[in-house]
């Protein structure tokens, strides 16, 4: 992330945990089993300038760490804010 805000709330986990890709090929897939692939190309493309661009960006983080199982697990047990 450009300013390197990774702090995250339980509400902004939940919230991650539960957006799904509203357009394109992956349109209703969870951001979260977004390949890894594709986030990439988003970043070498400029992510978008908004909510969907950050949490683009988040999940590509939390991907290359490994840590995507931690979404998963948090979509089981908390439901959608």
């Amino acid at each position: 992330m450009e300013n390197n805000d990774f702090s995250f709330s339980a509400e902004k986990l939940v919230k991650l945990a539960h957006m799904r890709m509203p357009f394109g090929k992956y349109k209703d897939q969870y951001l979260s089993e977004l390949p890894e692939p594709y986030l990439v190309w988003f970043k070498q493309q400029g992510f978008p300038k908004n909510e969907l661009g950050r949490m683009l960006e988040e999940v590509l983080e939390i991907k290359v760490n490994g840590l995507e199982y931690l979404l998963r697990k948090i979509r089981k047990e908390y439901p959608a804010i």
